[in-house]
C-alpha cells in the first residue's frame, strides 16, 4: 500500500497501517475478557445485566444444544431476532462450534425471507415468538429443519416480565404454540446448562456472518464476512476512536439492529474487542425506550443514523432538559447522509462529537470517518482509515481515475472487503474491479470526490442522480439547503418525470410541530443557494417519510408514490431495506 494525503491528517496515535493483524476471532477477545474479568458487565438490556461469565455460560449451553441438534461447522444457523441478549447468545454458540450465522430483517415480507434463506440456505432458525407462525408457513419452501424459538421476556427484570407477560405478550402474538420438533430456546439452554461445552476449530478465515445486502443491483445477496474481517475492522474503528472510548469501563448504545453490518461488524466488533458493555435496544424507532435507556446506562458511545439523531432531538424530555444525555463523549453517524444541521444541534445538545462515517456491507465496515480530535469537514463522511484505499472513477468506466474534486464512483479495497457473495460468483463479478493491481477494488454504486487532502465526499447513490435537461442534480445538495429552514424537521428528494426536461426534483417535506412554510417558502430559500435548475419543481408536505430501518430515505418509494399520484393508482407499499 502506498502513501496516502490522507494518512497526513490521522489524529495524533493513529497509525498508518496496522498490519499485520492478529490471527484472531472475537471469540479469543471475548474469551479473554471471561478469564480477566468473568463478573464484568457484557451486555446491558432493559435494566438487566450479563456478565460475561454468565454470557459464556449460555452460549456453551446452547452450542452443546446445536451440536445436538446436528449443528456442524460450517452450517448456516439463521438468526429473525431483534437486539436482545438471546442474539448474542445464539451468535457465540454458533461460532464456537465454527458454524456461521445469518441474521435476517425481522421486518422483511414473506417472499423477502424466502428469498433471504434461499441465499444464505440455513439448517436451523432462531426466531423471535411472533414471528414463528409466519416462518412455519412458508418453512417447506426453504432449507430450515430445526425451528428454535425465542421469548423477548425472557432477559426482563421481574416486574417488566410481568407486566408483559399480563399486558403484551398475547396481544404482540408471543404467546405460541410449537409444532412437534421444534424447540424454546430458554428450555434447551435449561436441559444443557451443566454439558461439556462445545468447541470446534474456528479459525480466521472461517465464515462468521452472512450479511444480507442489496449491493448495487438491488437484489437480495449474502455478504460473506469471515471471522478475520470482524477483527480487522474493530481493529480499524478502536483505534480511530481511542482518544475518546476506554476499554472495559466506557458503555457503547447499540439501539441499530445487529442483523446490519453496522452494529454486527461494526458496533458488536469494537465492544467484544475492548471487552465494553453493550447496551442493545431493541426497536430504535421507539424513542421513549432509547431516551431512558440512554438516561438509565449512560452510555459513551452511541451509534446511530441521522433520522435517529433528528428524531431524539425533538423528544419532549431532550428538549426540556429532563433527561440529561451528556454522558455520551461521541457518535458515529452512518447509514444515510449526515444532514449539517442535524450534527449542530446534536453536539449542541449532548456536549459530545458526531464523528461522520461511511461504509457498505460488501466492505465490512472498512471504508472512513472523521478525525476525533482534527478536522471535522461539513459534508464530508472523513479519510479512510488505515490500510484502506480509495480511489474515484469514471462512473461508466472504472479504468478511468478522476482527478481531485471530481465527481465520479467511489471505489475502494482493504483487507476486509468481501472476497464475494455466498455462492454467486456472477454478482460477485460485477461487484469487484480487478484492475491487475493486487487485491479487488469493491465498486461502491456510490458518487463522491476526494479534496485535497483525501477528505471524501458523497454527493449521493449512483442510481439516485437526477438528470435535468442532461445537467446531474444531487438530492443531497437540495436536502441540505431545505433542512437549515427553520420550520423544517426533516426531508426528502427523488426525481420526477418532467415532459421536455426529463426529470426534475421534488421535495417530500415534514414540518417541525407548531412551525408553517409555504411551498413557496421552501422554494425560495433554495433559490438562495442553488442553480435554479435544482431548486425543487414541486413542494409537497407530509407527515413522514418511508424509511428503511437503518433510517435511509426510501427515495425509490418516493419515486413510486409520486407515479402512482400522477397516474391516479395506489402505490405499492415500501419494501423494508436492511
Amino acid at each position: 500500500m502506498r502513501d496516502y494525503p490522507w494518512q497526513e491528517k490521522y489524529d495524533d496515535g493513529v497509525p498508518r497501517t496496522l498490519r499485520p493483524y492478529p490471527e484472531h476471532t472475537l471469540l479469543d477477545y471475548f474469551r479473554e475478557a471471561v478469564a480477566l474479568r468473568p463478573d464484568a458487565p457484557a451486555v446491558l438490556f432493559k435494566g438487566v445485566e450479563l456478565s460475561h461469565a454468565r454470557l459464556d455460560q449460555e452460549s456453551d449451553a446452547f452450542a452443546a444444544a446445536l451440536a445436538e441438534l446436528g449443528i456442524r461447522k460450517g452450517d448456516r444457523v439463521g438468526l429473525i431476532l431483534p437486539n436482545c441478549p438471546q442474539f448474542i447468545i445464539a451468535e457465540l454458540a454458533a461460532w464456537k462450534l465454527g458454524a456461521v450465522v445469518a441474521p435476517l430483517n425481522p421486518l422483511y415480507s414473506d417472499r423477502e425471507f424466502q428469498e433471504a434463506l434461499g441465499r444464505s440456505r440455513p439448517t436451523a432458525l432462531v426466531v423471535l415468538n411472533r414471528f414463528y407462525p409466519r416462518v412455519k408457513a412458508f418453512q417447506a419452501a426453504t432449507t430450515v429443519d430445526r425451528v428454535i424459538t425465542v421469548n423477548i421476556k425472557e432477559y426482563l427484570p421481574p416486574l417488566l416480565r410481568f407486566l408483559f407477560t399480563v399486558a403484551k405478550e398475547k396481544k404482540e402474538g408471543d404467546r405460541i404454540r410449537l409444532e412437534p420438533g421444534d424447540h424454546r430456546m430458554a428450555k434447551l439452554l435449561e436441559t444443557y446448562r451443566d454439558a461439556a461445552p462445545q468447541r470446534g476449530r474456528t479459525l480466521p478465515d472461517d465464515p462468521a456472518v452472512l450479511l444480507m445486502s442489496g449491493g448495487t443491483t438491488g437484489s437480495a445477496k449474502a455478504v460473506v464476512g469471515p471471522h478475520r474481517a470482524l477483527v480487522t475492522s474493530g481493529l480499524q474503528i478502536r483505534s480511530w476512536l481511542s482518544p475518546i472510548l476506554d476499554e472495559w469501563d466506557d458503555r457503547i448504545l447499540i439501539p441499530l439492529p445487529l442483523f446490519h453490518v453496522y452494529a454486527n461488524a461494526g458496533g458488536q466488533s469494537i465492544a467484544l474487542m475492548g471487552h465494553n458493555p453493550m447496551v442493545l435496544v431493541p426497536n430504535p424507532r421507539d424513542l421513549d425506550d432509547v431516551v431512558a435507556t440512554i438516561d438509565r446506562t449512560r452510555p459513551a458511545l452511541f451509534l446511530g443514523v441521522p433520522a435517529l439523531f433528528a428524531a431524539m432531538l425533538e423528544h419532549p424530555k431532550v428538549r426540556s432538559g429532563k433527561v440529561d444525555i451528556r454522558s455520551i463523549r461521541g457518535c458515529f453517524s452512518g447509514a444515510s447522509a449526515l444532514l449539517a444541521e442535524t450534527k449542530r444541534r446534536f453536539e449542541e445538545v449532548t456536549g459530545g462529537l458526531i464523528v461522520e462515517g461511511y461504509s457498505l456491507t460488501e466492505a465490512m465496515m472498512a471504508t472512513c470517518a472523521n478525525p476525533v480530535r482534527g478536522t471535522n469537514k461539513i459534508g464530508s463522511v472523513g479519510l479512510p482509515f488505515p490500510d484502506v484505499e480509495l480511489r474515484v472513477v469514471d462512473a461508466d468506466d472504472a479504468a478511468v481515475d478522476l482527478d481531485t474534486g471530481q465527481v465520479g464512483e467511489v471505489l475502494l479495497r482493504a483487507p476486509q472487503v468481501m472476497s464475494g457473495y455466498w455462492e454467486d460468483s456472477q454478482e460477485s463479478a460485477e461487484a469487484l474491479y480487478d484492475d491487475g493491481d493486487g487485491y479487488p477494488w469493491l465498486k461502491t454504486g456510490d458518487l463522491g470526490y476526494l479534496d485535497e487532502d483525501g477528505y471524501l465526499f458523497l454527493v449521493d447513490r449512483k442510481k439516485d442522480l437526477i438528470k435535468v435537461s442532461g445537467l446531474q442534480v444531487w438530492p443531497r445538495e437540495i436536502e441540505e439547503v431545505i433542512a437549515t429552514h427553520p420550520a423544517v424537521a426533516d426531508v426528502g428528494v427523488a426525481a420526477i418525470p418532467h415532459d421536455r426536461k426529463g426529470e426534475v426534483p421534488k421535495a417530500w417535506v415534514v414540518l417541525r410541530p407548531g412551525a408553517a412554510a409555504t411551498v413557496e417558502d421552501i422554494r425560495e430559500a433554495c433559490r438562495t443557494q442553488l442553480a435554479p435548475y435544482k431548486v425543487p419543481a414541486t413542494v409537497e408536505f407530509c407527515t413522514e417519510l418511508p424509511r428503511s430501518l437503518m433510517g435511509k430515505v426510501l427515495r425509490r418509494a418516493l419515486r413510486a408514490q409520486a407515479a402512482a399520484e400522477a397516474t391516479g393508482t395506489e402505490s405499492e407499499p415500501a419494501q423494508m431495506e436492511p
